[in-house]
């Protein structure tokens, strides 16, 4: 059985540069053969869930000031419609068509970049409670039985106002909310990762939630945690990569 991943996404820019976390995430991929994935990702927010059903997502740019090369970018993995309406219904969502935000297509074009795996996406919806979407991620669990590929698509910490150059030090105040998080996982503490907005100089890295809640989903819908990289971008965001088995 597959194991659910959270994965830090970083910066657009992690699809071209060849950082620690971009080579770590083309290994990763190497290690598995999904017959699909269902991704969460911090740059879809809704208000309650919802699931597309596009057959073939375009690729979404949301973001600006970057080169040219990155918004040439194109992930042209298929959709998968009818498992998108089974995750629907697993989670009482409405279907909606849309594309492959950043947060999916940038770690998915590494991982599997012949984009010959079906991916649904799903929306992270905002405004519900940790405990609400540990339990959505769970109600995904199953599917890793078929072989399907769940995803919570994020960072684990995103102060983007304090972003600096590129192979900067990380402060203490990020190093600090990093290592509570690992401790926290390696002794699989649900509970005190469900209240995680406590954690030592947890607002400093999230000033808003969303980066740090696709990890309560991929927790929800795994087992055991492990991490499986880490390493730090731009001072501020930490790259790691957590597998639930």
């Amino acid at each position: 059985m597959l194991p659910s991943l959270f994965i830090s996404h970083g910066s657009p820019m992690l699809a071209l540069t060849p950082t620690p976390a971009h080579r770590f995430l083309r290994e990763l991929g190497q290690t598995l053969s999904p017959k699909a994935v269902v991704v969460v990702s911090a740059h879809w927010e809704t208000l309650s869930p919802k699931v597309s059903t596009s057959a073939w997502p375009e690729t979404i740019h949301d973001f600006g000031g970057f080169p040219r090369a990155l918004f040439e970018c194109r992930y042209m993995a298929p959709g998968e419609p009818a498992l998108a309406k089974r995750v629907a219904a697993l989670l009482d969502a409405q279907c909606v068509e849309r594309g492959f935000d950043h947060g999916a297509w940038v770690p998915l074009s590494l991982m599997f970049p012949k984009a010959d795996i079906p991916v649904v996406s799903v929306s992270l919806p905002i405004r519900w409670t940790n405990d609400e979407l540990a339990d959505l991620g769970e109600r995904l669990s199953a599917l890793r039985e078929e072989g399907i590929l769940v995803i919570g698509s994020g960072s684990l910490t995103h102060n983007l106002y304090e972003t600096m150059a590129q192979d900067s030090q990380a402060p203490n105040w990020v190093t600090a909310f990093a290592d509570w998080v690992t401790r926290k996982l390696a002794v699989n503490d649900r509970e005190a990762l469900l209240d995680w907005q406590k954690a030592p100089y947890a607002r400093d890295n999230h000033p808003t939630p969303e980066h740090f809640q696709p990890l309560l989903v991929a927790m929800g819908a795994g087992g055991k945690p492990s991490q499986l990289h880490h390493s730090v971008e731009h001072g501020v965001l930490a790259m790691d990569v957590y597998a639930f088995a």
